[in-house]
C-alpha cells in the first residue's frame, strides 16, 4: 500500500461510524413505524400517516433525479400514475380469481407498480435522457401533458374521467392481513415505506448512485474516465421511475382508485415542492418535506382558504433564502451544537427568529384579510378578538409595520453572522 492509498484509507469512516451513521437511522425508522400504532391514533390520523408513507417513497424517488442526478423533471407523477394504474388493473385481475392472478395477494401490489414504473422509465427515458438541463425539463413537461391527455382518451386503460377502481380486500390474505380496516392498511404502508426508504438509500451507496452525483457535478470528467453520462442518467431515470411506481402501487391499495389527475402536472409540482422544501442535498430531506407538506395539505385547508398561497410563499422563501431546505436547518443546527458554537450564534438566531415571526404575522394578516375581502361575503378576519378588515387602520399597521421590522431584523442577523 502506497502512502497515498494509505492516506485515502485513513479518511474512510470506521466500522463503528458506518454503523452509527448508516444503520442506526434505518433501525430507528423501523422502530418508529412499529411503535406508532401503540399510541392508538384515530382513523383519520392513520389515513394521514398512510399518505405520508406514500409521499415519502415518491419524494425519495424524485430526489434520485433532482438531488442525485441534477435532472429537473416536471412530470414525475407519470411514473407513479402508471405504476398505480397497473396495480389497480392487477387488483381487478386478482378479484376475478382466475389462473395465476387468483393466487396473488394484494399485499404485493407495490412490486407490480415498481415493475410498471421501471418499464415506463425505460421507454420514456430512452429519448428523454439524451439531453440534460433545460431540454430535459421541457421534455418531461411535454411527456406529462401527453400522458395526462392519454388518460382521458383511452378509457379501456385509464377509465376516462372516472378512473379505475379496485378492491384491496380481494385475493388471498398475506400474513393474516385482509387490508380492509385502515389499521391493517397501515402495516402494509409501513412495510413498503421501509422497503422504499431502504432501497433508495441502498441506491445512493452503489457505484451508479455515486456516478449520478458525479454526472450532476461534472459530466465531462465522468466521460473522460470512461463512463457515458447519458447512460448514467438513463439508468438513474429507470430506478427513479421504478420507485415512483412503487409509491403508485401503495397508493392504489390505500385509495383503491386511480384517475387521470394522478398523471397530471399537479402531483408532479407538489412532489417537486415537497422535495425541495425538505432539502435535496440530504437523503432525509425529501422525507422531512413529504411529512410536512402532506400534513399541511391535509390540515391547513381546515383553517384557511389561502393554504395553497402559503405553500407557494414557503416554496419561494426556501428557494431564495434556504437552498438546503429544512434538512439544512436541522443538520446545520446540529453541527453548530456539536462544534460548541451555540454560545456564539444564539443571539443572532433569536434575532432572526423574531424577524421571521414578524414577517409571518404581516403575511398572514395581509393574506387572510385579502381573501375575506375578495370573497365578498362580509366575513372579517378576527384573530385573538381583533376585528381586522380593509377599513380598519390596525389592519394596515399589522400588515406593514411587522413586515418592515422583520426584514430589518433578518438583515441584521445575517450581517452579524457574516462578521
Amino acid at each position: 500500500m502506497t502512502d497515498m492509498t494509505a492516506n485515502y484509507a485513513a479518511l474512510e469512516p470506521s466500522r463503528a461510524e458506518k454503523f452509527r451513521q448508516r444503520t442506526v437511522p434505518l433501525i430507528a425508522f423501523a422502530v418508529l413505524l412499529l411503535v406508532i400504532p401503540l399510541f392508538n391514533p384515530s382513523r383519520s390520523m392513520v389515513t394521514l400517516l398512510n399518505h405520508m408513507g406514500i409521499t415519502i417513497v415518491f419524494a425519495l424517488s424524485y430526489n434520485m433525479l433532482l438531488g442525485r442526478a441534477g435532472l429537473l423533471s416536471f412530470g414525475h407523477a407519470v411514473y407513479m400514475g402508471l405504476g398505480g394504474y397497473f396495480a389497480v388493473h392487477v387488483m381487478n385481475w386478482v378479484a376475478d380469481g382466475s389462473g395465476f392472478w387468483g393466487a396473488v395477494p394484494v399485499f404485493t401490489m407495490p412490486a407490480f407498480g415498481f415493475g410498471a414504473g421501471a418499464l415506463a422509465g425505460a421507454v420514456i427515458g430512452w429519448p428523454s435522457c439524451r439531453r440534460a438541463g433545460t431540454p430535459f425539463a421541457m421534455i418531461s413537461l411535454g411527456v406529462a401533458e401527453l400522458v395526462a391527455a392519454a388518460g382521458f382518451m383511452f378509457d379501456s386503460l385509464f377509465g376516462g374521467e372516472m378512473g379505475i377502481s379496485g378492491d384491496r380486500m380481494s385475493g388471498p390474505e398475506f400474513l393474516g392481513l385482509s387490508l380492509g380496516p385502515v389499521d391493517e392498511v397501515y402495516w402494509f404502508i409501513a412495510f413498503w415505506t421501509f422497503i422504499g426508504v431502504l432501497g433508495t438509500y441502498a441506491f445512493t451507496r452503489t457505484p451508479l448512485g455515486k456516478l449520478s452525483e458525479a454526472t450532476r457535478d461534472n459530466p465531462e470528467r465522468v466521460e473522460f474516465v470512461g463512463y457515458s453520462p447519458q447512460r448514467v442518467r438513463y439508468l438513474v431515470f429507470i430506478f427513479a421511475g421504478a420507485f415512483a411506481g412503487m409509491a403508485g402501487g401503495m397508493s392504489a391499495v390505500q385509495d383503491e382508485i386511480f384517475t387521470p389527475e394522478n398523471l397530471s402536472l399537479i402531483p408532479s409540482g407538489a412532489i417537486l415542492i415537497a422535495t425541495y422544501v425538505g432539502g435535496i442535498r440530504y437523503f432525509t430531506g425529501p422525507i422531512m418535506g413529504a411529512i410536512i407538506m402532506t400534513y399541511m395539505g391535509s390540515n391547513l385547508s381546515d383553517y384557511t382558504a389561502g393554504w395553497l398561497l402559503y405553500l407557494g410563499l414557503m416554496f419561494v422563501g426556501v428557494v431564495m433564502f434556504l437552498p438546503n431546505g429544512i434538512a439544512g436547518i436541522v443538520y446545520g443546527t446540529t453541527d453548530t451544537i456539536r462544534a460548541g458554537r451555540l454560545g456564539e450564534v444564539w443571539q443572532s438566531w433569536l434575532i432572526r427568529l423574531a424577524g421571521l415571526v414578524l414577517i409571518a404575522t404581516s403575511v398572514i394578516t395581509i393574506v387572510e384579510v385579502a381573501f375575506r375581502w375578495s370573497e365578498g361575503y362580509g366575513e372579517v378576519f378576527e384573530p385573538f378578538g381583533l376585528h381586522l378588515d380593509t377599513t380598519n387602520l390596525l389592519t394596515w399597521v399589522l400588515g406593514v409595520v411587522p413586515l418592515v421590522l422583520g426584514v430589518l431584523l433578518v438583515l441584521k442577523s445575517a450581517k452579524g453572522e457574516s462578521k
